[in-house]
């Protein structure tokens, strides 16, 4: 029973992780979307509109990324927006790597340390990502090769 409950473990963590890299593209359009929501509930619109709200916000906001990065063709321009969408990936994976060393290292030093790390990989898995969205379309490369 034990070593099924650390096989059990190390898969639930393993799921998390992977939910992790594979969500914190979508971390701006979250905050997004839920300061939206919030706000629209704040304002009267009831737990309907402000869901219906939070969810256009946060779509709206990451068509507009996209499309910002199809049609802006400076590199400089394209890896700002693409840092826009990183910075709040980087603070979610901080905080989800501090959140699982918590529970199994008492040493706060090596907590942040571990978390730091954990917030690097995220980052640039995220960065990755959204790099490839942004990757130039097929008439630039042709003028690349001439």
């Amino acid at each position: 029973m034990i070593i099924l409950g650390i096989l059990v473990s190390i898969a639930a963590i393993g799921t998390m992780c992977w939910l992790l890299f594979n969500l914190a593209v979508f971390a701006l359009p979250f905050f997004i979307g839920v300061n939206a929501a919030t706000w629209a509930y704040g304002t009267g619109a009831g737990w309907l509109g402000a869901g219906l709200g939070g969810l256009l916000a946060a779509g709206l906001s990451l068509a507009a990324a996209k499309g910002l990065l199809m049609l802006i063709r400076p590199l400089w321009a394209r890896m700002l927006i693409v840092l826009v969408f990183v910075a709040p990936a980087v603070f979610a994976g901080f905080h989800a790597t501090l959140g699982i060393v918590k529970h199994t290292m008492p040493s706060e030093t090596w907590q942040l340390v571990f978390a730091i790390i954990g917030a690097m990989a995220v980052g640039v898995t995220a960065f990755l990502r959204l790099a490839g969205w942004a990757a130039a379309d097929p008439a630039d490369r042709n003028l690349a090769r001439a």
